[in-house]
């Protein structure tokens, strides 16, 4: 940012600074000069290197309110705004002007000014000479007016000829599919429906918050002139500004937030101006429409946490005298809570810390004492920071190598893994090139990566496991974020060979594979003590095979969900072995822990152990037939564990046989088999009376 230091002084009681005060004044206050220069007017710029939170010191008058507020400077000084008197109204606005706000969401805030009867011409030579010394061209005494604004106060505006105006109506809109613009630079502009544009009845006259219209732009033969100022959306106006490729004053600072509320003074200070120098008359009253003004809520502030950050024992009444310097509004009724509320134009300060920040800043950075030893108070890793690292240690137990992969994928790799209320988060940038989605499942990143390891002949000993924690993004259809954190796996199907099938037998011992895995991991979560369920369940996307696919429960909450992935994606990863994948939700698991540890004794006594083959129908999960027999209140019942299942054709088509292995124990003595015979021919009635379940001999 370019700072004339006469144009400084202007707003500065006494306005003697030196250019080298000033550049030592804001060095010290964290924004550094980086260079200095004399124009051919005699004029001394400064280059201050500001921060992209400072919104409001892209202007004259920021930067003359922050040497102000110093308490670095060699002499004291208090920030002078420019004085103006209100010229004298004449007409009301309504009789020649009209304004509609149709996006007040997006444009909280369009004010519009007529001034009749204006000679435009050349501006007077202080206005030319501040202009070019910030490295602006001197066009005439009408547009200079709206730069000399810019850079004074830092609210953009702009003019408009009201007889270029069709239908002398200001519209604010978005623009129409293939709407034609040409902007001030000469050059048309084709615009899109996410564009917003400020119209006249018969089309669009500027950009919003970036430039004007090159039909309605002001000129010699103006007479009658429009200002305009507003406030926009910051996003809205950085996302067209980057797609047109158009940089402009006024865009860089509406994408820096310029409050509505602010829009007052620095209107009121141009329309006088505008009157000064054209000659013209200001009509009465103001067009002025959008949303609610924004409230400020006041921010607590405790004096002694100020204490304790800056490491300076600072007095409460220093505090409260470094943020009224910067027009912090104080309420110290309370002696160890200050009730602060920030101006307008300091959209930047939100929390406590950042109104600390600006106490230990002003004071000065070399005011904070530097000690040969540092106090440090040592503290336990967070709740959810351990409960990553027990995640992570448990699957790299299971053969597990983390990855870290980009967060962004091509389209056709992303859309198979929306569900159906979602819909994909894309970005408008060309420096994505054909990876411009932001992936709503990590899975086609982990198969990327399986893929660069497959190309590059990289194999382990049962299959390469890959895992990663990190975030994935949707919207649903009204736009709202769905952004997830979650941890995925995936795992080749051991014994397979490039371009061939799994077996049955493979595809089975993959899929326990994968769901040990995932129960490994709700354990680790959730404690040895977890109850963990696994339910067979259809796929809610198209990149799951639906044959195989099933959710984990914990305490009967769904925490992820687990299967093959649809040859589909395998065939658009370029991939030719099959993949198990699971996708656990993150919060959830943190939710089911911290793990809580269990000490028991040895068991005295030694336990007695049977293994029970039941045929059931195909659709029988093991944990409904677990269930059952968990639920037989068997005596001396200690666990009932799956051992495995075998079909055949002897077993008859639709049935599979399920082994259990039921263990019973006894804490006042040693089972013998008489005592477990009538558990176990309890555990096979029911199972048969839920299921239609007999023994297999």
């Amino acid at each position: 940012m370019d700072i004339c230091l006469s144009w400084l002084n202007a707003y500065l009681d006494p306005g003697s600074v030196s250019a080298d005060e000033a550049a030592r004044i804001l060095t010290h206050a964290g924004y550094p000069v980086e260079s200095m220069r004399t124009t051919e007017a005699g004029d001394t710029v400064l280059d201050v290197e500001i921060t992209s939170n400072r919104g409001d010191l892209f202007s004259h008058v920021g930067c003359a309110r922050e040497i102000a507020a110093a308490r670095s400077a060699v002499e004291p000084r208090r920030l002078v705004l420019p004085a103006f008197d209100p010229p004298a109204a004449g007409a009301r606005i309504a009789d020649d002007l009209a304004l509609e706000n149709r996006s007040k969401e997006l444009c909280p805030r369009f004010t519009a000014r007529l001034i009749r009867s204006c000679r435009v011409g050349p501006s007077p030579e202080w206005l030319v000479r501040w202009l070019e010394a910030v490295g602006q061209r001197s066009i005439n005494n009408a547009v200079d007016v709206t730069n000399f604004i810019t850079f004074e106060l830092g609210n953009p505006c702009h003019v408009f000829d009201r007889s270029k105006l069709a239908g002398s109506r200001l519209i604010v809109r978005h623009a129409e599919d293939g709407e034609a613009l040409t902007t001030l630079d000469g050059k048309p502009r084709a615009l899109k429906p996410s564009d917003l544009v400020v119209a006249d009845a018969d089309g669009a006259q500027s950009l919003a918050g970036v430039i004007g219209g090159q039909d309605s732009q002001v000129d010699s033969g103006t007479t009658d002139i429009v200002f305009e100022m507003a406030t926009w959306d910051p996003v809205t106006v950085r996302t067209q500004a980057r797609r047109l490729a158009i940089r402009t004053d006024a865009s860089f600072r509406f994408e820096r937030i310029v409050d509505p509320r602010t829009i007052d003074f620095a209107a009121d200070r141009a329309a006088a101006l505008l009157c000064e120098l054209t000659a013209g008359t200001l009509a009465a009253d103001v067009l002025d429409e959008g949303g609610p003004e924004p409230v400020t809520e006041p921010i607590i502030v405790r004096p002694s946490r100020v204490r304790e950050v800056v490491g300076v024992p600072l007095p409460d009444e220093q505090a409260v005298s470094v943020l009224e310097a910067h027009e912090v509004k104080v309420d110290s009724t309370s002696p160890d809570r200050l009730a602060c509320t920030p101006p307008a134009f300091r959209p930047d300060l939100t929390r406590e810390i950042d109104l600390i920040e600006e106490v230990a800043r002003t004071i000065g950075y070399d005011a904070i004492p530097m000690t040969e030893r540092l106090s440090i108070r040592a503290t336990p890793p967070q709740p959810e920071e351990r409960a990553r690292r027990a995640l992570a240690d448990a699957l790299v137990g299971l053969g597990f190598w983390e990855t870290v992969t980009f967060s962004f994928v091509r389209p056709e790799h992303a859309s198979p893994w929306y569900a159906r209320t979602l819909k994909e988060v894309r970005v408008d940038d060309d420096r994505r090139g054909a990876e411009p989605t932001l992936r709503p499942s990590v899975v086609p990143s982990l198969l990327a990566c399986r893929k660069a390891n497959a190309d590059a002949q990289v194999e382990r000993p049962g299959g390469l496991r890959l895992f990663e924690l990190s975030a994935v993004f949707a919207q649903t259809d009204a736009g709202a974020s769905a952004e997830r954190r979650v941890l995925t796996l995936l795992m080749d199907v051991e014994g397979t060979q490039p371009g061939k099938p799994p077996t049955l037998e493979q595809r089975q011992t993959a899929l326990r594979a994968v769901r040990g895995a995932v129960e490994a991991v709700g354990l680790a979560a959730a404690g040895p003590a977890a109850v963990l369920r696994v339910q067979p369940e259809e796929a809610p996307c198209q990149g799951w095979d639906d044959d195989g696919h099933g959710t984990l429960a914990i305490e009967g909450s769904i925490v992820g969900r687990f299967g093959p992935v649809a040859q589909a994606c395998l065939d658009a990863a370029g991939l030719d072995r099959p993949q198990m994948a699971a996708e656990l939700d993150l919060d959830a698991l943190f939710a089911a822990g911290p793990p809580r540890g269990r000490v028991e004794a040895l068991p005295t006594f030694p336990a007695i152990e049977r293994d029970v083959s039941l045929i059931v129908p195909d659709g029988v999960a093991w944990a409904a037939l677990e269930a059952a027999m968990l639920d037989a209140d068997l005596e001396h019942l200690e666990s009932v564990a799956f051992q495995g299942v075998f079909r055949s054709e002897a077993i008859g088509s639709g049935k599979k046989s399920v082994t259990a292995r039921v263990r019973f124990r006894s804490s006042h003595g040693t089972l013998r088999h008489e005592d477990v015979d009538p558990q176990m021919g309890r555990a096979v009635s029911a199972a048969e009376t839920a299921f239609g379940a007999r023994v297999r001999g």
